[in-house]
């Protein structure tokens, strides 16, 4: 299956998406006051331009709903926006193919950061940093009646199951596979997509048997699919321990620690709260922000 087939209907399904699933929540978020100390530590380049840029893969709901080439919204988008008033600077988003994208883009320096949030494995704070701003878990949207009776990761032997490029959970869903032909069991199918939408797609297609991917978003797509999927596998480890996301900087750089410093800000006034809450993701909210937070599987 090419995922090209799914692009267009993908981003229209997107656009729909961030319409609907979240139409009553109507919360404002207070400005934020600028704090020069915060400002004066930005890198000399960004203080001068008064632009630093963030980097996403196409749409994340509800943290990431890309609603234009430039133009974002969602909770990670309401927490740029609240960031960049506090170090008085102007967050744009830009968008590229694919999550090896933002992490070699950002690793390279082509790109400052990537507000995410994205998986922070040990593997990926080699090359860059992490600064953790919630905890995620792994599920599966599937078909409303979950017709494959998926409880959990060692029910996917024989299914067709979607999943992120180069996202961890492609990495789980592969070992799996293999784990099912040891076991005299068939294969999983794994089909790899570049984005959430695209994913979502095919089940409701009914290309694929379910798309194993965070929670957080999948109750978003679930909450609008109106009755045509449900969540399951949920509240089982499925191959995962505890899981961190965050924002990616650089490794080892001046803005990674501005970044951290202007998050712990943002928890300590109510503003991340308000945030979370406003995007119903309450569960996934942590007590305070760090730097690579994600541990080796034991």
């Amino acid at each position: 299956m090419r995922v090209k087939q799914f692009r267009r209907a993908a981003v229209l399904s997107a656009s729909l998406l961030s319409v609907n699933a979240f139409a009553a929540e109507t919360v404002s978020i207070p400005v934020v006051k600028m704090d020069p100390a915060l400002h004066a530590k930005l890198p000399a380049d960004i203080q001068k331009s008064g632009i630093m840029t963030s980097v996403n893969n196409g749409s994340f709901p509800p943290y990431e709903i890309v609603t234009g080439t430039d133009s974002l919204d969602g909770a990670s988008a309401d927490l740029a926006t609240s960031m960049g008033q506090l170090l008085g600077v102007k967050v744009e988003h830009a968008s590229v193919s694919g999550l090896s994208g933002i992490l070699t883009g950002i690793s390279s320096g082509r790109y400052q950061l990537g507000i995410g949030p994205i998986g922070d494995y040990p593997e990926r704070q080699a090359k860059n940093d992490f600064v953790d701003f919630v905890k995620e878990y792994v599920a599966f949207a599937v078909p409303n009646g979950n017709p494959k009776n998926i409880q959990s990761l060692s029910d996917t032997c024989g299914l067709r199951i979607a999943v992120m490029a180069a996202g961890s959970a492609e990495k789980v869903i592969k070992q799996q596979s293999e784990d099912c032909v040891k076991a005299g069991k068939p294969a999983v199918t794994v089909q790899s997509f570049t984005d959430q939408p695209t994913s979502i797609l095919a089940v409701r297609s009914k290309r694929s048997d379910a798309f194993f991917s965070s929670q957080a978003p999948l109750t978003y797509f679930i909450k609008a699919s109106n009755g045509q999927l449900t969540l399951a596998g949920a509240g089982k480890s499925n191959g995962f321990n505890d899981i961190y996301q965050g924002t990616v900087v650089p490794k080892d750089s001046e803005i990674g620690k501005v970044v951290l410093a202007a998050y712990q800000e943002l928890f300590d006034n109510g503003t991340y709260a308000i945030i979370m809450k406003k995007w119903g993701l309450e569960g996934n909210m942590l007590t305070a922000p760090g730097i690579n937070l994600g541990k080796p599987t034991k």
